[in-house]
């Protein structure tokens, strides 16, 4: 929600251009609050109010607007002052914002950029979408394994106003390939003529360049560390990612996955900044699959409508919702379960076997229980004319439940052997397929137990 407390007093600043109570306003506050104080501006309004703030307090700024804030400012402002804020931008942000430019805008702010920030910027732009690469940094403290920590500290003061972090320090050699880290706390308590070679820590965690973002995520997760170096194939170091970057990215997927688990195609913007027709698209190719999935459902359940018309078996269609939203649910459960292990990589591949055989016992435990409850719903609800007739509802649901949690965790396996996103495997789609499941194995066993008894 934006925050007009300030709007009137802001825009009677800039209308009377007084430049000393808005460099206040830019100093006054954190950050994040001057930035949520300035959200009701226009892109003009909020580059004008940056304009009285230092470069480094107009970075700082900068940063915590929103997105949609940054690209409008970036797409009305003058080009020279926006090459220069560019500029002055960490490596990775810059990279963002130039993505999401219109090509013209973009191409005319990097013609203003100097080379080596040029160069830079089209180096990152280059990594494929989804990649450690394309979230990574080249902004990190470097030093030489053959510096003392005297000359090592030296190195790092005079790289410091570039750098997004400096508590790690990765040691490289003549070739900048990776050789190990040490921390800028192990450099100011060791002694000065100490080599930092004898100090780093040779065996550490690294990623490469085009592994997925979320692999970055998961081992800095697993390892408890504020940020990753990036390597390519021959260990040179390119970059690093750090904490701040890993937050993203885990928001990102996560999001992008609970859309995909509730049937929705992943929104780009947020949900009051999609457009309508944008959100109907999104929303509407998803239900019309879902749709046409349930088409089949109501096909195989007509194909036996001849069968259930005797006396024996009219009393079973009542429980059919029953059934296989049983199944559906059980199969629902198990998807969630297994996307999320895939995601949190707890689970792999490998572990196919594990799976299938937890899902199993699962699926006959829990749709035991179930089968009880049925039995008995059977026997008060619909009074089948036959005793054993009841006995249709309990063996159905065991078949159907352990049917949902084996394809419900199966399927995610499949999309993630195929390269595909499991989540793809969305909640609304498996309960889908254990519907058509379910009323195949419901009618059947309907069938079968009224010719035997």
């Amino acid at each position: 929600m934006t925050n007009t407390l300030y709007l009137p007093e802001l825009r009677e600043m800039l209308a009377e251009g007084d430049h000393q109570g808005l460099g206040e306003f830019c100093t006054a506050l954190h950050p994040a609050r001057t930035a949520d104080y300035m959200e009701g501006l226009s892109a003009e309004e909020s580059w004008q109010v940056l304009s009285h703030a230092s470069p480094q307090e107009r970075i700082e700024i900068f940063q915590y607007l929103t997105e949609e804030k940054q690209l409008e400012i970036f797409a009305a402002a003058d080009e020279h002052e926006m090459a220069r804020l560019l500029v002055d931008l960490p490596a990775d942000d810059r990279v963002d914002i130039v993505q999401q430019l219109t090509p013209d805008r973009a191409e005319a702010l990097l013609a203003l950029v100097p080379l080596a920030e040029r160069r830079d910027i089209q180096r990152l732009r280059a990594y494929a979408e989804g990649t450690a690469g394309a979230v990574m940094t080249s902004d990190f403290a470097r030093v030489d394994e053959k510096l003392t920590v005297n000359e090592a500290l030296e190195s790092v003061r005079r790289q410091v106003a570039e750098l997004e972090t400096i508590y790690y320090l990765y040691v490289v050699d003549d070739d900048d390939h990776l050789r190990g880290l040490v921390t800028l706390r192990q450099l100011v308590v060791s002694r000065p003529d100490t080599l930092v070679s004898d100090l780093m820590e040779r065996d550490i965690v690294s990623v490469d360049v085009d592994a997925d973002q979320q692999e970055a995520a998961r081992e800095m997760a697993r390892y408890d560390i504020l940020a990753i170096p990036v390597v390519d194939r021959a260990h040179h170091i390119l970059g690093i990612i750090t904490h701040d970057d890993v937050i993203d990215v885990v928001v990102e997927e996560a999001t992008e996955d609970a859309h995909l688990l509730g049937g929705v195609d992943p929104l780009r913007d947020g949900y009051l900044e999609t457009s309508f027709l944008t959100m109907s698209w999104k929303r509407g190719v998803w239900l019309l699959f879902l749709f046409t999935a349930g088409m089949f459902t109501v096909m195989t359940l007509s194909s036996y409508q001849g069968d259930m018309k005797t006396p024996e078996l009219e009393w079973v269609m009542v429980f059919v919702p029953l059934v296989i939203s049983s199944g559906g649910n059980s199969g629902s459960q198990s998807a969630t379960l297994i996307i999320t292990a895939l995601s949190l990589g707890h689970v792999s591949l490998s572990d196919w076997w594990r799976v299938v055989r937890r899902e199993l016992t699962m699926g006959l435990f829990l749709g035991g229980g179930l089968a009880f409850f049925g039995f008995i719903a059977a026997l008060i609800i619909a009074h089948p004319p036959h005793l054993m007739h009841a006995l249709i509802l309990p063996v159905t649901l065991v078949m159907v439940v352990t049917a949902g949690t084996l394809l419900g965790s199966i399927l995610p396996l499949v999309f993630r052997s195929l390269g595909l996103d499991p989540a793809l495997m969305s909640t609304p789609f498996v309960a889908g397929i254990i519907d058509i499941v379910g009323i195949l194995i419901y009618v059947n066993v309907a069938i079968l137990v009224t010719h035997y008894f």
